[in-house]
């Protein structure tokens, strides 16, 4: 099985590894360990770059399948062989952005399960913007106005965020894990790895994160929409 890096360093950008199986096809690589995001959550894969013999190969795609993470790359690059040691280069830039992006979402989704008991229908994410949907009868302007204040207090609290991976049973005794209206955590999956913004939220999640959420920046909530009866959805920017 390869060993996700980005499981436990969000802040890891640069890694050793071995390619483990190769698929022409798609002119894809599977590598032993991997610091790229798969994508997966609502939080899209990471970019970056392979090198190996001093050649940079551009890694246009990441997925998941099986035992292995594929990284697909250039379709015009030269497939490199099974066996040969890379480097792995996250575009950090990216990387960051979508960190900040993440955690900022799960402070709206702390807040507004905090204070208003509404549970996650659906979201989605990308550099510094993203939206999220919740079960909400009804959303008003004074009430967006006063989630957003809210969000902000959060980050400006400076609280920790902290990643454990727990086995499965001891992670689903933890009160509200899943937050989302349905449970998306298949039987087969025997540790549930949990974020924690200390004092706000806890919930199951596999994607990378800031430390603290001082580092989010500024959330600003740019639009709302109702969905559905009792689904609204809120959009946010991250400054």
């Amino acid at each position: 099985m390869v060993t996700l890096l980005y499981q436990t360093d969000s802040y890891l950008n640069e890694f050793s590894a071995t390619i483990v199986a190769v698929d022409p096809a798609q002119n894809a690589v599977a590598l032993d360990c991997s610091a790229f995001y798969p994508g997966g959550g609502g939080q899209p894969n990471d970019s970056g770059v392979l090198v190996v013999d001093r050649e940079s190969h551009a890694v246009t795609k990441v997925r998941r399948d099986g035992e292995h993470q594929w990284h697909l790359l250039d379709p015009s690059a030269t497939l490199p062989a099974c066996g040969l040691q890379v480097i792995g280069r996250i575009d950090w830039q990216r990387r960051y952005a979508l960190m900040r992006t993440h955690t900022a979402l799960h402070i709206l989704c702390g807040v507004v399960w905090r204070d208003y008991g509404a549970q996650v229908t659906g979201g989605n994410m990308d550099p510094l913007e993203g939206r999220m949907d919740f079960e909400f009868a009804s959303l008003r302007a004074d009430l967006v106005g006063e989630i957003e204040a809210k969000c902000n207090a959060e980050i400006a609290a400076s609280r920790d965020v902290r990643v454990r991976i727990l086995p499965r049973a001891e992670a689903f005794q933890i009160p509200d894990l899943i937050r989302t209206k349905i449970n998306l955590l298949p039987e087969g999956i025997t540790e549930i790895r949990t974020v924690e913004i200390v004092g706000l939220d806890l919930q199951a999640d596999g994607g990378t994160h800031v430390a603290n959420t001082r580092e989010v920046g500024h959330i600003r909530v740019t639009d709302y929409k109702s969905k559905g009866a009792i689904n609204k959805r809120l959009y946010i920017a991250i400054e």
